[in-house]
């Protein structure tokens, strides 16, 4: 788990440095003593500065393994740095500054690339993997950019204002999922929209548009079950927008690499699982329970789970976190035990880094920490046992700073 704060603490966020990483050991946290657990803690700027003693990466967000999980990517969303750490050893292998906001990197599923969302930088961008040789390259002549220039259907990339339908105001990546082939991914737009790219070509190419008439802002995430590549819009559109939930969902075999035949922009459309509009909430962790039977929506604005069943597509059931164990959990993202027993959420703090709007405060949480929550009738329902919390006060006024936010959970 990731705590986006940095160390020391600073009252100042462009002096945060680096943050912790936090290792628990799975077992202990299934012996309902998580308030106990005594994790592993790296302080990531220290772990980047062996690699270039004058990196001072800011605000790490987000953390994810690859496939074989022999490696931990982390993404740092106040610089462009990622860093790749050899899991078993804990040990740093390779550090790189893609530019401007490295919000999130991800692995492909066939071990051979990393897509990071470079956010103001509005570029997704590739790294070549070998994890078995510990080689990483930022391959320059495969980045796509999102801002300038033309789809294939002669749209252009990013046009229009936010207060217009169909259009892509703001092209900003959040995240760039492989599909389980490797052979597509999808990028969820900060501005509202979608694209479908070839991740494999050089440079990387479009191969499906959409624009906010048919996928609102703000683009979060995505999890694949399946043909269904589900996706949602939440809160961070401004306070114009207030508080939003959307998920969607999309036939990932309706999309083929370049070349291909390009389909129509807009189309097929997306499946609308639930939207709950203007009420006081913000979707943002998307999580697949074992076998892919449910999917699960963290909600840390209503500080809930909202279950999906995925076979109709169906809103099951709604899980309220916040109680005796948290009275206000604020649930980010989510992970989930090799035994499918147990979900982990990261519980933001009160001093949320990323994400939230200040006349809203939905991101904001009271417990920072590592949220157990108990999975229940496989998947449908479910009940937070236990936080194991964090902690980082600042010296100067006492205040709790800790903002978890990146998880990622590893099988060994």
């Amino acid at each position: 788990m990731i705590d986006q704060s940095g160390f020391p603490p600073s009252t100042i966020p462009d002096d945060d440095i680096g943050g912790k990483l936090y290792i628990f050991d799975g077992r202990k946290l299934s012996r309902n003593e998580a308030s106990k657990a005594k994790p592993e803690v790296f302080e990531l700027a220290k772990l980047a500065q062996r690699l270039d003693d004058t990196a001072t990466p800011r605000r790490p967000h987000y953390i994810t393994f690859n496939a074989s999980h022999t490696h931990a990517i982390i993404s740092f969303v106040a610089t462009g740095h990622v860093l790749i750490i050899e899991a078993a050893t804990r040990k740093p292998v390779f550090l790189v500054d893609v530019g401007k906001q490295a919000h999130a990197a991800v692995p492909s599923p066939d071990e051979t690339y990393i897509l990071v969302a470079n956010q103001n930088g509005k570029l997704v961008q590739r790294i070549n993997t070998d994890y078995a040789a510990n080689t990483f390259t930022l391959d320059h002549s495969a980045t796509l950019n999102l801002a300038d220039g033309t789809t294939p259907s002669g749209a252009l990339k990013q046009f229009g204002s936010a207060d217009e339908d169909g259009v892509r105001p703001d092209n900003a990546p959040i995240l760039a999922l492989p599909d389980s082939t490797s052979n597509l991914a999808f990028v969820t737009l900060r501005g509202g929209g979608l694209f479908v790219i070839d991740p494999r070509a050089t440079p990387m190419a479009i191969a499906g548009e959409y624009t906010t008439s048919t996928i609102e802002p703000a683009g979060l995430l995505a999890a694949q079950t399946g043909n269904k590549m589900y996706f949602n819009s939440g809160g961070g559109g401004g306070a114009e927008l207030g508080f939003q939930s959307v998920l969607y969902a999309l036939p990932v075999s309706a999309f083929s690499p370049s070349p291909n035949p390009y389909p129509k922009p807009d189309t097929p459309a997306p499946t609308v699982v639930f939207d709950h509009g203007q009420q006081d909430v913000d979707s943002h962790g998307l999580l697949a329970t074992r076998q892919e039977r449910y999917l699960w929506v963290a909600d840390r604005a209503a500080n809930k789970i909202i279950v999906v069943d995925t076979e109709t597509d169906d809103v099951v059931n709604e899980i309220k976190l916040a109680g005796v164990v948290s009275r206000d959990p604020a649930p980010d993202i989510l992970g989930i035990s090799p035994s499918g027993d147990r979900v982990y959420a990261t519980l933001r703090g009160p001093f949320p880094l990323t994400g939230n709007n200040p006349e809203l405060n939905n991101a904001l949480g009271q417990t920072p920490g590592l949220g157990v929550i108990e999975v229940k009738r496989g998947g449908k329902s479910g009940m937070l046992k236990l936080v194991a919390p964090v902690s980082n006060v600042d010296d100067t006024d006492d205040e709790e700073r800790a903002d978890p936010h990146g998880i990622a959970v590893r099988s060994r």
